[in-house]
């Protein structure tokens, strides 16, 4: 339901304060109500996140309507959010929220504001043909595997809820519908300043550049040229959240420029998975027929889309365009190097060596490619390493081997390069993963009214890094039958 403006009054909750999107022009968004649903059943509520915002246990179930959209906070002002993209490469024109409101932003008990999104509350005017819902499998997976990318401690979009809508939807089979309700600490992304560059009106790209500096880069908005000082900082912070999507083998799927959050997010996960056996090219999205966003290009990626954004940001870099091209040149020059010390860092503390060592670089190279000759499970291999810093039994870590003489050679090569504790490589090598099979087995039993499979998931994905004799199947990789080779948008 589109409005021309604001509503005048809607009742029920006020924990959700107005959005301070409302700060920029409305050709930035459109004023669209939730479309209600019939019979609206809580799949899940995130209790814990609930208690950040200072919520009780019981807040999903007394708000039920209106997290499903059938009912709107008080002192709301819903709106789906304009932007473009680059997907796979070519422009794509204005997207938007096709099937996603914002129906608020919220405090956390620390005073940081986030954004309250319904994805799936029906048509948006940016749905262009689509119907504007979400499947219980696609909510479902995005709140496995958000809350798994958070326990991992990665930046990441949060899930709050999980609303079971009542009504079937239509994809290449009927599915039961459901609505996720998001946190973020924003959806602007790099689409939204390519749709800024794009808009009549020149002051666009000024205005959102000068929105995220108050809002949420304010450490920078008193330094001599903060448009400048917003690019290193986007920069920055991408480099540093690829590495540690490397550190936990995250491929995730649709590293198109409308799914890069401008905040250092991990945002949309559509066909995302988590590597089982290590394979540096690894490919499960069904639609990257040319492994554009495999797993070892993700950073090169990161990088193209970071130069779409630069390019938007010239007209404030500088009065002069080839000073603006020149000081975007060189903050993008940064990124390799920053990428690479976060990789080196991150997998350093995975095998346990010193990051500045000058053999360090090579020592992860060999020892990844072994990983793949050999046919080894990413995080299996890096949790028992683990405990063998520990002082336990090498036999497990050498059962994953085909040829034990093998992992007997590379633990002497390792031995000699270790020197790091146990403590640190124990935090920086989870127990548990959202593993894609396990991920499936969880929506295949929610489809068919079992949820106890998604609740023993989330309770694991909390604190990955604690092993838990409760879980301990869940350490173990797919046998081939159960495999992942495919994953799917779920649009």
């Amino acid at each position: 339901r589109v409005l021309d403006r604001a509503p005048e009054f809607l009742p029920v909750m006020d924990i959700f304060g107005k959005p301070d999107y409302l700060d920029l022009p409305d050709t930035f968004y459109k004023h669209t109500l939730p479309t209600p649903v019939k019979n609206p059943e809580l799949a899940a509520f995130n209790i814990d996140l609930a208690k950040s915002f200072g919520l009780s246990e019981n807040w999903g179930k007394t708000h039920l309507q209106t997290l499903a959209g059938n009912t709107n906070p008080k002192n709301a002002y819903p709106i789906a959010m304009a932007y473009c993209g680059h997907q796979f490469g070519h422009f794509a024109g204005v997207l938007g929220d096709g099937r996603a409101i914002l129906i608020g932003q919220a405090q956390d008990t620390d005073g940081r504001t986030h954004d309250i999104q319904l994805k799936g509350a029906g048509q948006t005017p940016y749905s262009r043909r689509g119907d504007g819902r979400a499947t219980l499998g696609a909510v479902l997976r995005e709140c496995l595997t958000s809350e798994a990318m958070a326990g991992l401690g990665i930046a990441t979009t949060r899930s709050l809820a999980a609303i079971r809508t009542g009504e079937p939807v239509f994809r290449e089979r009927v599915e039961p519908g459901a609505i996720l309700v998001r946190t973020a600490r924003s959806h602007i992304r790099v689409g939204t300043f390519e749709y800024a560059a794009r808009l009549d009106a020149g002051d666009a790209v000024q205005d959102l550049t000068r929105y995220m500096i108050e809002h949420h880069f304010t450490d920078i908005k008193n330094t001599p040229t903060p448009e400048r000082a917003l690019l290193a900082r986007v920069i920055k912070q991408q480099a540093h959240l690829i590495a540690q999507w490397m550190g936990v083998g995250f491929i995730h799927g649709v590293m198109n420029t409308d799914n890069m959050s401008i905040v250092g997010e991990t945002i949309d996960y559509g066909p995302c998975a988590f590597l089982d056996t290590y394979q540096h090219d690894k490919v499960f999205s069904s639609i990257d027929h040319h492994g554009r966003y495999a797993y070892n290009n993700q950073a090169s990626i990161a990088l193209w889309n970071l130069t779409r954004f630069a390019e938007t940001l010239l007209p404030v870099l500088a009065p002069a365009p080839k000073d603006a091209v020149k000081i975007a040149q060189t903050e993008l020059g940064k990124f390799a190097l920053q990428f690479s010390r976060a990789y080196t860092r991150i997998f350093a503390q995975k095998f346990g060596i010193d990051p500045q060592a000058a053999t360090t670089p090579d020592f992860i190279t060999t020892a990844l490619q072994m990983l793949q000759d050999e046919g080894l499970d990413f995080t299996l291999f890096f949790h028992r390493l683990s405990l063998i810093a520990c002082g336990e039994s090498r036999t497990l870590f050498l059962d994953m081997f085909p040829q034990q003489e093998t992992g007997e050679m590379w633990l002497k090569l390792w031995q000699r390069a270790k020197s790091k504790s146990a403590a640190t490589m124990q935090s920086a090598n989870p127990v548990y993963i959202a593993r894609n099979h396990q991920v499936e087995r969880a929506i295949q039993a929610a489809e068919s009214g079992d949820l106890s499979v998604f609740t023993r998931l989330m309770r694991a994905f909390a604190t990955p890094f604690t092993a838990n004799a409760e879980f301990d199947d869940l350490q173990i990789p797919p046998r081939p039958e159960e495999e992942v080779t495919q994953t799917f948008c779920g649009t």
